[in-house]
């Protein structure tokens, strides 16, 4: 083996099988393995280096025990080193699936009996692999035949048909658990209490300075009345935090601050306010803004 696979090539050759199987088994992500683990690096180094130390180690070992032969010995062995392998079984099975040609001293055999301004023409059989695979070709579409126009099976469409509806089915299997994928079309109005207390403290970490711990307004409007400014209901709230207010004086954006599902919380909170009355609250601003029952609320496009 040594012989027929010399060392620049074996060392490469084993380092990248071990590479390429830990990068298939080590689930790294986007990432490769030996760039986010570290100690990947370090092994693969190792095992580099061991290589190369065992291949060295070989040939000095090599060397040493040919030096220790005999002349009579040192001969065998380089009449022994000396023979082909092409004159090996493996090699000769191995030709004869990809090759069967005749030798050069048999091509008389099969030399046919015309010939064209002297040059003449050899019957030479068709490669074994390409007749092979050819017998496989006709195999495949006896049975692609069957399957697809006798027994009616799905085409490429339909297969893609039925994977992109199973796909769609786990984005909405998906999209029920990632709370922080919602939008101003998707979002709900929260009732559970531990939901809305959560919104609370957001809202008193965050928006009393504006609105009041009680949300009744001050540099902000009041949260409490049906008067809003940029629309009311869950929807057009949650937009209006997300987004922020109108332009040059309304309310900053919270989309860089606050998750979505914090988001939802708040606006929930803000909307479980309604009609709360607080104490001197803040002139009405903007119009009331009441929901259609029976229809779908639109998200406003001029914003509270």
């Amino acid at each position: 083996m040594k012989k027929f696979i010399p060392v620049y090539v074996r060392v490469p050759l084993l380092f990248a099988m071990v590479f390429m199987a830990l990068e298939y088994f080590i689930d790294s992500g986007d990432r490769p393995a030996f760039i986010k683990y570290p100690l990947v690096s370090v092994f693969l180094f190792v095992f580099l280096f061991l290589q190369v130390a065992i291949e060295i180690v070989i040939a000095a070992v090599d060397k040493v025990t040919y030096s220790l032969l005999t002349e009579e010995q040192k001969r065998k062995l380089d009449e022994a080193d000396a023979i082909d392998y092409k004159d090996s079984k493996w090699f000769k099975k191995l030709k004869a699936f990809f090759v069967k040609s005749r030798p050069i001293e048999e091509e008389g055999t099969i030399l046919m009996n015309h010939d064209y301004d002297g040059i003449h023409e050899l019957d030479n059989v068709l490669p074994p692999w390409w007749v092979k695979l050819f017998y496989v070709t006709i195999a495949f579409a006896a049975i692609y035949l069957v399957r697809f126009h006798i027994m009616d099976g799905k085409d490429q469409k339909a297969e893609f048909d039925t994977e992109m509806e199973e796909a769609r089915v786990a984005v909405e299997e998906y999209r029920k658990t990632a709370k922080d994928l919602i939008d101003a079309n998707t979002v709900t109005l929260l009732t559970d209490p531990a939901e809305l207390a959560e919104g609370k403290k957001i809202f008193e970490t965050n928006c009393i300075p504006c609105h009041r711990s009680d949300a009744g307004g001050a540099i902000g409007p009041n949260l409490t009345d049906e008067y809003w400014l940029l629309g009311g209901g869950i929807k057009n709230v949650f937009h209006t935090i997300t987004e922020g207010g109108r332009d040059g004086k309304g309310m900053v954006p919270w989309k860089g601050t606050l998750k979505p599902s914090e988001i939802q919380k708040v606006a929930s909170y803000v909307l479980s306010l309604q009609g709360s009355n607080p104490k001197d609250p803040k002139a009405p601003d903007g119009e009331i803004w009441k929901e259609e029952a029976g229809k779908a609320p639109e998200v406003a496009t001029n914003g509270k």
